[in-house]
């Protein structure tokens, strides 16, 4: 595959640095906080599973979140997140190891390392819940390791969570062994975000697969939409930190979780 014509330049800088960046040191040994459990009581709660998402900045995103990021976690999980995804790239998103290690510390809920892992060793970095492999980014690689990486992950105790954008890709996840399957909203060739992806997509996932929307989620009824087309859980980022403004992470959460406030439950979902 030629990836300068599948990928974005933005995206492609961020693969790119990806290359570079090495592993850890010693190998990584989690007990993983289950995301099955997180969401199953967030739906027994009565509100939508979210996992809300950590990142100061990104390519493509007004402006820069510089609050403390351990607060900005407690703060969506006080709004109802069933889970937290953290970035830790650092070239690009603002995001680093030692972040997740904090948030992780700091909140009870299961948390997904958000990166951009291509090689084994760079799973040995930082331990979170969940570690996120991008079908695109390892075709772009050349690479027919996704199923190498996967049991490697899972050897280390990672959930993992599979991205994928088409049905082609989502056939290639699954033959791999994915069992948490995302669909990116956002096409990382134009980086236009379209949640038609999402509706045309998911028909190719079993039901014994745990279902993720991601990108482009803003408002109440992009939830109910996404969650209609069979999303078990949606993945959130720009519309909870909303970046550049200083605006209540807690209650953008809560918008979209449409957890119970102290005076009253919302009916927003």
């Amino acid at each position: 595959m030629d990836d300068s014509e599948e990928i974005a330049p933005a995206v492609q800088s961020i693969l790119d640095a990806a290359r570079e960046r090495g592993g850890g040191g010693d190998r990584a040994s989690v007990s993983p906080r289950p995301l099955s459990d997180a969401f199953d009581a967030a739906a027994a709660d009565g509100r939508t599973p979210v996992i809300a998402e950590i990142k100061p900045t990104s390519p493509t995103a007004d402006g820069e979140r510089t609050d403390d990021p351990v607060a900005l976690a407690q703060q969506m999980v006080e709004g109802g997140a069933a889970a937290l995804s953290v970035l830790t790239e650092p070239d690009h998103f603002g995001g680093s190891a030692a972040t997740l290690e904090a948030v992780r510390d700091a909140v009870d809920v299961p948390v997904l390392r958000k990166d951009f892992v291509l090689y084994e060793e760079q799973l040995d970095v930082v331990e979170a819940d969940v570690i996120l492999l991008i079908v695109r980014f390892l075709e772009a690689e050349g690479t027919d390791d996704l199923a190498d990486l996967l049991a490697a992950a899972r050897e280390r105790g990672f959930q993992v969570l599979v991205e994928t954008h088409t049905a082609a890709e989502v056939e290639k996840a699954l033959d791999a062994g994915a069992d948490i399957v995302g669909v990116n909203n956002r096409d990382l060739a134009e980086l236009d975000v379209d949640l038609g992806t999402f509706e045309a997509v998911a028909p190719e996932v079993p039901e014994s697969v745990t279902l993720i929307a991601e990108s482009g989620i803003q408002t109440p009824d992009d939830v109910t939409r996404m969650r209609d087309a069979g999303a078990d859980a949606l993945l959130v980022g720009s519309a909870i930190m909303d970046h550049g403004a200083a605006t209540d992470v807690e209650a953008n959460t809560r918008r979209l979780t449409g957890a119970a406030t102290d005076a009253a439950t919302t009916t927003d979902t």
